[in-house]
């Protein structure tokens, strides 16, 4: 940086000033898959000295404008940048908010209740700050030590019921003579926000304190909900499943160009080594010029075959998305789902939309996946595939089969799987669950991964790296 290092108008020390601060912000990003470069991390530096350190709301935007690629990052680096600028800290120093209330003894609960709903009813966001530190710091330690343990954004919202204040802070923003049924649709949607707003800022505030106690980078790394393609498939809600499936599009284009750098770059071939020794005899023995293999024009053909049963069916739908939206990247595409039964969905599809409306209540609805039993039976289908849609598979065909490999105790069947194997190119198993849980309970993966290639795949950003690298050209 051209001016020299930062001021740190605090006096606080270089280890905790705002250069090791900015270095941290940047590796802990980085940790949650933000693509951000020794430059970016340069310009950030510049923008905060341009900008000064007198305004928090300005240094976070100058550090959000140099250092995001996407809107959809804004949340996480919102959580980070509080831990490592929190509104404490003034250009890199330390401190701490006032700890009114202590453990708790001294702060009435339904005083601070009355003093937040009247804050929120003005909109007053300082005091709303100062409030939730009050709260945390009142009714969020926890722990038999000295002083606490650590701090908890669940323990004191628990305590401080904020969502039931709506009422109160209505009667208090409704003018006088207004009708209350008519000022009631207009503000309930905006005292709900801010509600939700004072819950973040103590969620905030709490992981503050948690990293005074356990340092910054572990909080940022661990006590940091990341970007929706790194949420694990199994854990995630609707709303996150929501997220991710925008994207869709996004990675679907980033999946289509590396295919197709990888297809342009193997229609090279690879050296014929008997006719390049032979070619080089003309010239000494020296092979000046690489005779090469030419290879057969061809795309593969691919089958999905998923489990959209239980919690599993989240991953299974977005894959499914995920390969409508590569369909050009292969000869044919067809799609197969199953709980104990199986079915094609490959019309399910439709060409142009990479998150199709209610795929997963349609397949459950529409397709013949089910029994008479709602539980998975990876035998019974398997044994169901290979009589009904054997005509699938052939020596261009890669199959990737989408699931827990939980029977819930029914048989394997794994000769038809093997058959499946024997008849396919290849054939890739993409699991969501953690390795350290297959084999458990009436989890059979291991059974199952003798005969195929089986992975771990637990989020978007991991199933991208696989699909990449799995797929032939």
């Amino acid at each position: 940086m051209t001016g020299g290092p930062l001021p740190d108008p605090t006096g606080g020390t270089p280890a905790d000033g705002p250069v090791a601060r900015l270095a941290g912000l940047v590796g802990a990003l980085r940790e949650h898959g933000f693509g951000i470069g020794t430059g970016e991390t340069v310009d950030a530096g510049l923008a905060l000295e341009a900008v000064g350190f007198a305004d928090r709301g300005l240094m976070r935007e100058a550090l959000a404008a140099t250092l995001l690629h996407g809107e959809r990052q804004r949340p996480v680096f919102d959580r980070v940048f509080d831990l490592y600028f929190p509104a404490t800290v003034t250009g890199g120093g330390t401190g701490r908010q006032g700890d009114a209330g202590g453990d708790g003894g001294g702060t009435d609960l339904s005083a601070l209740r009355d003093r937040i709903a009247q804050a929120l009813a003005a909109g007053d966001t300082a005091l709303l700050d100062r409030l939730a530190a009050e709260a945390v710091a009142g009714f969020g330690g926890y722990g038999s030590g000295p002083g606490t343990d650590g701090w908890s954004s669940h323990q004191t919202l628990s305590r401080l019921r904020p969502e039931t204040l709506l009422a109160r802070v209505r009667t208090a923003r409704t003018p006088a003579g207004q009708d209350p049924d008519f000022t009631d649709r207009l503000l309930d949607d905006e005292i709900r926000r801010a509600i939700e707003g004072f819950r973040e800022r103590v969620r905030t505030e709490a992981r503050r304190r948690v990293a005074e106690l356990r340092g910054r980078d572990e909080v940022a790394r661990r006590a940091v909900a990341s970007t929706p393609d790194r949420v694990d498939f199994l854990l995630a809600g609707r709303e996150q499943l929501d997220e991710l499936r925008v994207t869709v599009r996004p990675l679907a284009r980033k999946l289509a160009t590396r295919l197709t750098a990888r297809r342009r770059r193997a229609a090279r071939g690879e050296i014929d080594l008997r006719r390049t020794l032979r070619g080089s005899l003309s010239t000494g023995g020296v092979p000046v010029r690489p005779v090469l293999r030419r290879r057969r024009p061809g795309r593969p053909e691919l089958v999905l075959l998923c489990d959209v049963s239980g919690s599993v069916a989240g991953f299974a739908q977005f894959t499914m998305a995920l390969v409508q939206a590569l369909r050009d990247q292969f000869s044919r595409v067809r799609v197969f789902a199953f709980v104990n039964r199986v079915d094609e969905v490959t019309d399910f599809l439709v060409p142009g939309a990479a998150d199709p409306a209610g795929l997963g209540e349609r397949i459950l609805a529409e397709a013949r996946v089910t029994g008479w039993h709602g539980q998975s039976d990876y035998g019974t289908a398997f044994d169901e595939f290979v009589e009904r849609y054997a005509d699938a598979l052939g020596p261009r065909t890669v199959v990737f089969v989408l699931g827990d490999a939980r029977t819930n105790r029914a048989d394997p069947r794994t000769e038809s799987l093997r058959l499946i194997a024997d008849r396919a190119r290849r054939v890739h198993w993409l699991n969501p669950e953690q390795p350290a849980l297959w084999g458990t309970g009436d989890s059979v993966a291991p059974l199952y991964a003798e005969l195929v290639d089986m992975r771990p795949c637990r989020n978007a950003r991991r199933l991208g790296e696989l699909i990449g690298r799995l797929l032939p050209v």
